[in-house]
């Protein structure tokens, strides 16, 4: 199989990952009576592509699982909340990974917490309400924990992957 067959197919695997992970997801009951709060896992799926594949390609996985799911299972507004969180996340996380210095678990909390902060920044925009703000503390605490718990997981399947697929990483992420 060339290069780009590979990717395309791994592209396409990791979004139907992410799709299957937002999905189970919706069907974990969490209620803080904030809305907006979630576990996370599908950006297990781009925490851990981001070691393994061009920013570009889990750009393209992230966008690609979050358009879909918003036109099966969503609305515009709901793609717009979704999409504004995870750029801002992805940048984020790739911005901390290329200066170095940061675990999965530091580059998982400051994507969740990210996340959160792009959600609250889009609603305030749309619904032209400050007030919304009030609910950015729960969120970014919310977003540091399941940020933690996304970046341990995400920390483990590196381990596996890098030792599975040694010579993806090198070939991939060039």
């Amino acid at each position: 199989m060339n290069s780009t067959a590979k990717k395309t197919a791994y592209c396409g695997m990791l979004t139907a990952l992410a799709m299957i992970f937002s999905y189970v997801e919706s069907l974990i009951p969490i209620s803080f009576g904030v809305p907006g709060i979630k576990l996370g896992l599908a950006n297990l799926v781009v925490l851990s592509a981001l070691y393994f594949m061009s920013p570009g390609e889990v750009l393209a996985v992230s966008a690609a699982r979050i358009l879909l799911l918003g036109f099966l299972f969503g609305n515009g507004m709901s793609i717009l909340y979704s999409l504004a969180g995870g750029l801002l996340s992805f940048a984020v996380m790739v911005i901390l990974m290329k200066r170095g210095g940061f675990s999965e678990i530091g580059v998982s909390t400051a994507g969740g917490v990210s996340h959160n902060i792009g959600q609250i920044l889009v609603a305030a925009l749309v619904l032209q309400s400050a007030k919304l703000f009030y609910y950015l503390p729960v969120l970014i605490l919310s977003g540091l924990v399941t940020g933690v718990l996304i970046g341990i997981l995400g920390g483990r399947i590196r381990k596996i992957l890098a030792k599975t697929y040694p010579s993806e990483k090198k070939e991939n992420r060039e």
